[in-house]
C-alpha cells in the first residue's frame, strides 16, 4: 500500500504517500475487525465473523492470525514511557515484517494512555524510529483519539505542531487512526473528560442516549476526514480502530439497538465515499478498515457490544447478527 517515506522532510514540505504499485494493506481480506479484550482469540470460533484484522491492545512477537487475519501491533504510552520498550518493539517489528503498528491508545483520555501533546510527539518519534529501524516496510499509525470532535482534533493539531517544534520536520504518519465513540467531553463528568494538556472545561456535551446516535457517529467521521484534507492528508488511509456502544442494556441499549447501530455502521463504512475528502486510492471511501468493540469484554468492562460471551465462550445475539451480515 502507499506509505509515507521513512525519509523525513523539512517543515513546510509535503510528506506524500510513496511506494507506488504496492497493494493496500486491506487487500485480500475483509475490512472489518474486532478488539479482543478477554482473549486469547483462539478461545473462540471466530471463523464465521470473517475477520480481516484484530487487535488486543498489545504488541506480540508471535500473534495468532485466525483465517489469515492481520494482527495490529500496539505500543502503549502510559506513564510517559513506551510499552514495550524500544528494544522489544524493534525485535517484534523485525519478527513481523509489514505489520500495522498503532502508537498509543486514546492518548487524549486520562484513564487510558493520558499523554499531553508534546509528550505524545516525543514518544511517537521514539516508537516510529524503533519500528522503522527494524522494519522499513512497517506501517505506523498515530494513536486513536477517543472520538474525532473539535476538541480532540485541536489536541491532534497540538501534537502535529509540537512534533514540528521538537524535530524540525513534519510528523511521519503512514496511516491515520481514530476511535469512533460518542461520549461527553466535560471536566469531572462521565465520558472522556478533557485531553491532557488542554485548559478547556468542556467540549461536546453529549448525553448518554447519544452513545448510539448513528448520525453523530457519522458526522464525526466525515468531520475528521475534512480535518485531514484541510491539513494535506487526504491521500492517507484512515482506520477506525475502536468503536461501538459502551452503555449497558438498562441504559437503553439492548441487543437489538446495538445490532441496528452495528450493521448500519458497516453500511456506512462500506458505501460512503466523497471525492472532496475521501481517500482517492480507495474510491474516495472515508474509512479503509474498522474495528468493533468488542469480541469479549468481561461483565464489569463495557460488554454491551460483545460478539462472544467470555464466560461461556458462545456467540451472542450481536455476534450472530455480525455473522449474518458478513455471510
Amino acid at each position: 500500500m502507499p506509505r509515507v517515506s521513512s525519509t523525513l522532510t523539512p517543515v513546510g514540505s509535503a510528506v506524500t504517500p510513496m511506494l507506488p504499485g504496492a497493494a493496500p494493506f486491506w487487500t485480500g481480506r475483509p475490512r472489518w475487525g474486532v478488539g479482543v479484550v478477554s482473549g486469547p482469540i483462539s478461545r473462540y470460533d471466530v471463523e464465521p465473523l470473517r475477520l480481516g484484522w484484530y487487535l488486543d491492545w498489545q504488541a506480540r512477537a508471535a500473534p495468532v492470525r485466525p483465517g489469515g487475519a492481520l494482527y495490529a501491533q500496539m505500543v502503549r504510552l502510559g506513564g510517559g514511557q513506551l510499552r514495550p520498550a524500544a528494544e522489544q518493539i524493534a525485535a517484534i517489528a523485525q519478527a513481523n515484517p509489514g505489520s500495522l503498528w498503532l502508537v498509543g491508545n486514546e492518548p487524549d483520555v486520562k484513564w487510558q494512555d493520558n499523554v499531553p501533546p508534546a509528550t505524545y510527539a516525543q514518544l511517537y518519534h521514539d516508537a516510529y524510529a524503533a519500528i522503522k529501524g527494524a522494519d522499513p516496510t512497517a506501517l505506523v499509525a498515530i494513536g486513536g483519539v477517543s472520538q474525532p470532535t473539535p476538541l480532540r482534533m485541536r489536541y491532534l493539531d497540538l501534537v502535529l505542531a509540537s512534533y514540528r517544534v521538537q524535530f524540525g520536520v513534519e510528523m511521519p504518519i503512514d496511516v491515520w487512526n481514530v476511535h469512533g465513540f460518542v461520549l461527553r467531553e466535560e471536566r469531572g463528568s462521565w465520558g472522556v473528560n478533557i485531553p491532557p494538556g488542554m485548559a478547556d472545561d468542556r467540549g461536546m456535551l453529549y448525553e448518554i442516549a447519544d452513545s448510539g446516535n448513528l448520525e453523530a457517529f457519522k458526522r464525526q467521521i466525515v468531520d475528521f476526514r475534512r480535518w485531514m484534507a484541510q491539513r494535506g492528508y487526504q491521500d492517507w488511509p484512515l482506520i477506525v480502530s475502536e468503536y461501538g456502544i459502551l452503555m449497558p442494556a438498562d441504559y437503553g441499549f439492548p441487543p437489538e439497538v446495538v445490532i441496528s447501530f452495528m450493521t448500519a455502521s458497516f453500511d456506512f463504512f462500506l458505501t460512503t465515499a466523497d471525492p472532496a475528502v475521501g481517500y482517492p486510492a480507495d474510491g474516495n471511501r472515508l474509512v479503509q478498515m474498522w474495528c468493533w468493540y468488542s469480541l469479549d469484554a468481561p461483565a464489569d468492562y463495557y460488554p454491551t457490544g460483545n460478539l462472544f460471551d467470555p464466560e461461556m465462550g458462545g456467540m451472542t445475539a450481536v455476534g450472530q447478527a455480525w455473522t449474518d451480515y458478513v455471510r
